[in-house]
């Protein structure tokens, strides 16, 4: 009885690249192999070792199959065992550093009890937080993990979730009401703000940046004490907050996703064990 082909995990670890970044140039920029050297494993793949077609090729841009969806879970979990394998057997008292990089969003959100779990199993692992904005972490390369927001059309690497965007103010404050209205922003960079006013335009209504900041605890503050309304992802709105709609003559938002890029420059098990736990964390 003849043995199936194996898959080297590398060849793996290159099809997810692919499928994250969108691409085989900058899939290969990841993985450290050349464009050609990319599509060479991808050939052997779909036409020596699966006979199954994985990608749509259209032009620059390309697309997983059905094929290429069902061996993309494969894949991550394959690559998920074979990192588990070496923290069990090879460094069961993992210590080390791992990076993350988040807009400030998600720290008091999400990060805690990410972390908190994180660190019952690995005691001895160092985290370094840096938040900035999706947009700047985007361009860093030192980052061994990064959560970001991106839109519609333009996601990379792993979603986390998809969440939309609101509008919220202060329980028992009608900053809603002003003219022109009042928001509470991030900065410019910041594409939900872009969002935000060309909604408002294309309505028709007034508006002004009445505070930005690139701190959500900072806008979530000025809020609180009703100076102005802000729009953010839902799971971000406090309590203390009221969800805004068209009863208020506000527009509809649209959704955004919540992706997790992995540097494959410098995989580890450290770094795939803490990915796997945001996974798990966002989904909560």
């Amino acid at each position: 009885m003849s043995a199936y082909p194996s898959i080297d995990t590398d060849v793996l670890r290159t099809f997810v690249a692919i499928a994250d970044q969108g691409g085989f140039t900058r899939a290969g920029e990841m993985v450290n192999r050349t464009q050609s050297a990319v599509s060479m494993q991808m050939k052997r793949l779909e036409e020596d070792v699966l006979q199954r077609q994985l990608f749509e090729r259209d032009g620059r841009q390309v697309r997983l199959t059905a094929e290429g969806q069902v061996l993309l879970g494969y894949a991550r979990r394959i690559l998920k065992l074979h990192s588990e394998v070496f923290n069990t057997l090879r460094e069961p008292h993992m210590v080390g550093t791992v990076r993350i990089g988040t807009p400030d969003d998600y720290v008091m959100r999400f990060l805690p009890g990410i972390l908190s779990r994180f660190a019952q199993f690995y005691p001895l692992i160092q985290i370094e937080v840096h938040c900035e904005s999706s947009k700047q972490l985007l361009q860093r390369t030192d980052l061994d993990l990064s959560i970001v927001t991106r839109e519609p059309g333009n996601e990379i690497g792993q979603l986390l979730r998809k969440e939309r965007f609101v509008w919220a103010e202060a329980q028992n404050f009608s900053a809603h009401e002003q003219t022109p209205l009042p928001l509470a922003m991030f900065n410019s960079d910041c594409f939900c703000r872009l969002w935000a006013c060309n909604a408002l335009d294309a309505m028709g209504r007034d508006y002004r940046i009445a505070y930005n900041s690139t701190s959500l605890s900072a806008l979530m503050a000025v809020v609180s004490a009703g100076l102005a309304i802000t729009a953010q992802l839902e799971s971000l709105i406090t309590p203390d907050m009221r969800i805004l709609g068209a009863n208020e003559d506000l527009p509809l938002l649209p959704e955004a996703s919540i992706m997790l890029i992995r540097n494959l420059n410098n995989p580890s098990p450290i770094t795939e064990c803490l990915a796997e736990h945001i996974v798990e964390g966002f989904k909560l």
